[in-house]
């Protein structure tokens, strides 16, 4: 042993009867080694307790022990989830996390990646929308050699590189709903421009109305920027209308509840009076009165996959598995409209 009492490579090499360099594959999972060999070294490396040197190993392979997560969106709790998602995902790995946020408004949008992965040199990203939707970003990870995955609200790559849900199909489903509850006045708060998930969310609030005959009022359409604030902006805009709604559709459960602090400033009971759903089945949802039904959005389990899309890459079905999907998740936020709303004060 080392003078130290700590057991080097050079003890599990002569342990074990074989080179220095043999050692090191093991160690970095090189497919260069037989079964036999592999499991040889492996049980002496348990046996004496020996911790390979992560720095020097990031030297030889020329990258760090790192999966960044790189992300321009304002939401926090996304962010959250995200990161409980990508730690879950490397619990079992020699793998850490970073979080980069970006801007991706700037020219140098793409330079600005480029030099975060020659300074930090992750071992693989993970590309948050709408940075995961802009094909540059993807060309200086490829570029530079870096592992990634896109994550979206639709499929943006070949399998080994995406996660997606389903974003349209489950707002579809979320609308159809309130329809099927006798609901024909139906307003739609929008999440920001520039997003994918937006888009595929209003695509998805018009398949419903269109398939049950009912046109999309666009009196009944807000922007919103997947903000609390947006949400009670627009929900308050909506309620103080000629001939407001009796259920909103509000593009995540910030701007949702947002509509329920509007409601309640102006006189209305939920669902009473107004029937709200949102996108997303963040904890609040379930906390909030009454409790917000909503689509369940499965991010925490999208970070996962993608996290472990990069550090098993010889897992075929983590490799194979892109969609995951969002489900309606029904509380106590919707009933039947009431013909005799009263007017808000």
């Amino acid at each position: 042993m080392a003078k130290s009492g700590k057991p080097t490579i050079n003890d599990v090499a002569r342990l074990a009867s074989v080179s220095k360099k043999t050692v090191s594959r093991v160690i970095n999972k090189s497919p260069l080694l037989s079964d036999k060999t592999r499991e040889h070294v492996e049980q002496v490396i348990a046996e004496i307790g020996f911790v390979p040197n992560l720095q020097a190993r990031a030297l030889a392979l020329r990258h760090n022990f790192i999966i960044a997560a790189i992300h321009d969106n304002p939401n926090a709790q996304f962010l959250v989830n995200v990161q409980q998602g990508i730690l879950e995902g490397l619990a079992d790995s020699e793998y850490g996390l970073m979080v980069q946020p970006v801007d991706r408004a700037a020219d140098t949008l793409a330079d600005d990646i480029r030099a975060f992965l020659e300074r930090h040199k992750p071992y693989g990203v993970v590309l948050l929308p709408p940075i995961s939707e802009d094909d540059a970003i993807v060309d200086v990870c490829r570029d530079f050699g870096c592992g990634y995955v896109r994550m979206g609200s639709v499929k943006l790559d070949e399998a080994a590189h995406s996660v997606s849900s389903n974003d349209r199909e489950a707002v579809r489903e979320a609308v159809s709903y309130l329809i099927a509850k006798g609901h024909s006045r139906i307003a739609l708060i929008e999440g920001p421009e520039g997003f994918t998930s937006p888009r595929e969310r209003r695509a998805g609030f018009e398949e419903a109305m269109e398939a049950a005959g009912l046109a999309l009022d666009p009196q009944l359409v807000r922007p919103g920027q997947y903000t609390f604030e947006s949400g009670v902006e627009a929900g308050q805009s909506l309620i103080d209308a000629g001939n407001p709604p009796t259920a909103i559709f509000a593009s995540n459960d910030e701007m949702a509840i947002g509509v329920m602090i509007a409601a309640r400033r102006s006189g209305l009971l939920i669902p009473d009076d107004l029937s709200i759903v949102g996108f997303d089945d963040t904890p609040l949802s379930s906390h909030v009165w009454p409790p917000l039904t909503t689509v369940h959005w499965p991010i925490v389990a999208m970070a996962r996959t993608a996290a472990r899309k990069l550090v098993a890459p010889d897992d075929k079905d983590v490799q194979r598995r892109w969609l995951l999907r969002s489900e309606l998740v029904e509380r106590a936020s919707v009933i039947p409209p009431n013909i005799s709303v009263k007017t808000p004060r």
